[in-house]
């Protein structure tokens, strides 16, 4: 499962579990379909996948207002620092939104919240979310940040099974980038090259590689080096 595919079950989880904003849906039509440029896409990916995938690159379905908001949303949930990256650095909002392209079902709840945000922001401050000071900002959401994981999510207020969808695609958006990747030290598995099944086993099963085979497919001198591939997935020996 791919990192697209990962946060559509994700998403679908949670608006399955009760995250339907009923009482902030604006009535809003999924964005209309929009042309397929044409592109090789990722090689591994049929060529329905890579249309698709270049089919939602090219929609849009955050307004100005609600990218700028929800950017400092992002920012508010993982800062930049001297040391680390935030998660603008990673362009996470673009991340979002892709997602809610993907998923149409999370549009509404995702827009629904904001909205919400907005009107919270302005009964308390006389002002939008995004023109709010920080600590009238992080205020609002310290009342939503928090649940009783004991709790059932369909249980939950809205407000807070919004905030935490967002700050699960906050996260998740960014430590799968490649800044975030990086930031962790991540470098996935590491292939060495194989030199063959260890002697005792062989001793166990009463068998033994042939001299000539062992010449021709085993050096054991490179048990240590990380394999590597051409261009057209061709081991380089």
């Amino acid at each position: 499962m791919d990192r697209r595919d990962s946060i559509k079950s994700m998403v679908l989880a949670s608006l399955a579990g009760g995250l339907a904003l009923q009482g902030c849906k604006p009535d809003v039509e999924a964005p209309a379909p929009v042309a397929t440029k044409p592109a090789e896409g990722v090689k591994w990916r049929t060529a329905a996948e890579n249309a698709g995938i270049e089919e939602i690159k090219e929609g849009e379905f955050l307004n100005e207002h609600e990218r700028e908001s929800l950017s400092v949303i992002c920012d508010l949930i993982l800062p930049k620092s001297d040391a680390f990256a935030g998660a603008s650095d990673a362009e996470v909002v673009e991340f979002i939104e892709f997602t809610a392209l993907d998923v149409p079902e999370m549009q509404n709840p995702l827009r629904g919240g904001l909205m919400w945000l907005d009107h919270e922001s302005n009964s308390r401050f006389d002002a939008e979310f995004k023109k709010a000071t920080a600590d009238q900002q992080k205020e609002i959401l310290d009342d939503i940040a928090f649940y009783d994981p004991n709790k059932p999510q369909s249980e939950r207020s809205f407000q807070v099974n919004w905030f935490s969808l967002v700050r699960n695609l906050t996260m998740t958006g960014f430590y799968t980038s490649e800044i975030g990747i990086k930031e962790i030290g991540y470098k996935g598995n590491l292939p060495n090259v194989w030199d063959g099944v260890p002697q005792d086993v062989l001793d166990q099963h009463g068998v033994a590689y042939e001299e000539e085979w062992l010449a021709k497919c085993l050096d054991p001198t490179k048990a240590g080096d990380i394999a590597e591939w051409d261009e057209n997935g061709n081991l380089i020996t």
